[in-house]
């Protein structure tokens, strides 16, 4: 089975031109290189990668990963909305080498605005003009990218980590599942049921968010359903080997076929991502 990682965030030492918050200046960096050595001990064949939005909206280390390592990394990278070049970038935006789509993020207090007040406007219809897949980090506007989704049909959009964010822990997890499962009925919505250890404070292998996580993969089906890691933010006790396993050897409700669909076939197939494994490239369905 290949397995294949829906998100991780790497970024370099500080360098020129970057401007972050006070908060992240000093953050130490994670490096391609030390994400290759996790997933070769964890098991992971391929990465999607993300670059981080602390890290503003610059794509060049990703990109430099990809380019190095085409056969186990890719990228969704990340759209200035605010920027008035970035439109015309978008009709040349899968011609970059590495680049499979986009990744947008409205949960901070700069960015949550722009989903409903016109900055993001344009992105939509350019995005589902030239078929470019687009992960969205929007844990309190569930309500509104179904909205997004219904409109613009020919437009993939993959939802990350089941809508959760800090409010969605432990027994508040079904309260956010209950808001999501709507989207399933849109064909064209995926959804990353990603970094699932970031909202439980239970020991692995989280049992407290096993009937969620059940009810997310019946709704919107294996094969729209894509395991990830983000593996910079889980907490300290859990390793990169057990989010892996926490699927493949822990969720009792998913067969062998589920599982090769949700752990990357699934992910694969719906980026066009020919994605090299140890048992050979996963492509797209014909």
């Amino acid at each position: 089975m290949s397995i294949l990682d829906s998100q991780v965030h790497i970024w370099p030492a500080d360098r020129p031109g970057r401007r972050l918050d006070a908060e992240y200046r000093n953050r130490p960096p994670y490096t391609y290189e030390a994400l290759l050595a996790a997933m070769d001990e964890a098991g992971v064949d391929g990465t999607i990668l993300v670059p981080p939005s602390f890290d503003g909206d610059r794509n060049d280390y990703a990109l430099e990963a990809a380019s190095k390592h085409p056969d186990r990394f890719a990228v969704m990278g990340r759209v200035s909305l605010e920027d008035g070049p970035a439109r015309a970038a978008l009709s040349r935006w899968k011609q970059q080498p590495g680049i499979l789509g986009a990744r947008l993020t409205f949960h901070r207090d700069k960015d949550r605005p722009w989903l409903t007040d016109g900055t993001a406007a344009w992105f939509w219809p350019e995005a589902e003009r030239y078929a470019i897949p687009v992960m969205v980090h929007a844990p309190e506007r569930i309500a509104t990218v179904q909205e997004i989704a219904a409109r613009h049909p020919g437009l993939t959009i993959i939802y990350d980590h089941m809508g959760f964010a800090r409010e969605s822990m432990d027994g508040r997890a079904m309260a956010r599942v209950q808001e999501l499962l709507p989207l399933a009925a849109l064909p064209n919505v995926c959804v990353k049921v990603s970094a699932l250890p970031c909202y439980s404070t239970e020991p692995y292998p989280f049992k407290n968010l096993r009937e969620p996580l059940r009810r997310v993969i019946e709704a919107f089906g294996p094969r729209r359903s894509f395991w990830g890691s983000d593996i910079t933010r889980i907490p300290r006790g859990c390793s990169y080997r057990q989010v892996v396993t926490h699927f493949t050897e822990e969720l009792d409700f998913l067969s062998t076929d589920d599982l090769e669909w949700v752990m990357g076939k699934g992910l694969a197939a719906t980026l066009n991502w020919q994605a090299a494994s140890r048992q050979g490239s996963v492509k797209s369905p014909q």
